[in-house]
């Protein structure tokens, strides 16, 4: 079996050099994408054409030596696989019916899986069509991240809706979580099946929460999943990335089980020395308006991060997004950089 650096680093093996991927590495910032994504109806459309969808995912990896591909998919594939209406509005983002207490009863996982299949040809296609060396990212939405969507309609910048909701309808809320639970365990096992290498957990609201709360939405879920998933697939590869969980950081290392800790950009480089066992994988954790503006300010970036993780399993990655407006060459100076110093 071909060596994965990506794959090895998660699974704790310290390489030579970071290996690199980005996230959302498949995207608005390639022209080859936006040219497919102005001949399809819709944005979901596009996930679920596994001939598109292995199209786009591959696209990064032939302008650039990333070590990984991720499928290209969206979090919220699993509310639309459950019944609720989801729809991505042009320079809106997803717009989805907001859920209440009554709708949450009516939520089915069973044929969830058949919704998704295209979703899992693409990853069997994808296995087949990459390198042998080049790992095979999974993915899903954590729980308290597609529940912020489902309650409130639409991303926010505090999680309101979803906070409050949590407050009030506790059993709903609790209802709704067991659901999106059982169905991200379902869904990755497949991809798992389906060819997936390792497979990311999105937490990307992870922010704006107290420490209970924090515990009871965030920690708690995914550990569930983590533990659902191995209990399928044994010693399954997993990558946790609760963005914005700050302080939160160690103990969602700690208690939910992940493999590998997905840095955000505002984490200092020495959190990870200071409260992160040595042993722990961690990936990021580079700003995306960095890769945007470039220059020599973006070469020094790379190299504190490359510095200050030197000493454990590391993974380079943004820590968030890539963004639409990031020049091409940027990208290439940025990988090159990373594996050539």
């Amino acid at each position: 079996m071909a060596h994965k650096p990506l794959l090895a680093t998660v699974l704790g093996q310290r390489q030579e050099r970071p290996p690199i991927w980005i996230m959302r590495q498949a995207g608005r910032y390639l022209p080859e994408y936006r040219e497919i994504r102005a001949n399809v109806r819709n944005f979901l459309e596009l996930c679920y054409t596994p001939d598109l969808a292995t199209e786009v995912t591959l696209q990064p990896l032939r302008r650039f030596d990333l070590d990984a591909a991720i499928l290209f998919s969206d979090i919220l594939v699993i509310p639309d696989a459950l019944g609720q209406s989801v729809r991505f509005a042009q320079g809106e983002g997803p717009v989805l019916e907001p859920v209440d207490p009554q709708i949450i009863t009516q939520l089915r996982r069973e044929g969830a899986l058949e919704h998704l299949a295209p979703v899992l040809e693409t990853v069997r296609r994808l296995r087949a069509a990459l390198a042998p060396e080049k790992t095979l990212i999974g993915f899903c939405g954590s729980p308290w991240t597609v529940a912020t969507y489902m309650i409130g309609g639409r991303g926010s910048t505090d999680q309101a809706a979803a906070r409050l909701f949590a407050l009030r309808h506790p059993e709903a809320f609790a209802a709704l979580i067991d659901i999106l639970v059982a169905t991200s365990i379902d869904y990755l096992v497949a991809q798992f099946e389906a060819g997936a290498d390792v497979v990311q957990l999105f937490e990307s609201w992870a922010l704006n929460l107290d420490d209970s709360a924090f515990a009871e939405r965030v920690i708690e879920p995914n550990r569930r999943i983590v533990e659902g998933v191995r209990a399928r697939v044994p010693n399954a590869p997993i990558i946790g990335f609760p963005r914005g969980a700050a302080g939160n950081l160690a103990k969602y290392a700690a208690l939910t089980g992940v493999n590998a800790l997905g840095l955000d950009y505002a984490t200092p480089l020495d959190f990870a020395a200071k409260h992160l066992p040595d042993t722990l994988p961690v990936q990021g954790n580079l700003d995306p308006l960095r890769l945007v503006a470039g220059g020599k300010q973006l070469d020094e970036r790379v190299d504190q991060i490359v510095s200050a993780f030197a000493n454990r399993p590391h993974i380079f990655n943004l820590g968030h997004g890539i963004v639409p407006e990031t020049p091409i060459e940027h990208v290439a100076a940025l990988v090159d950089r990373v594996k050539n110093g």
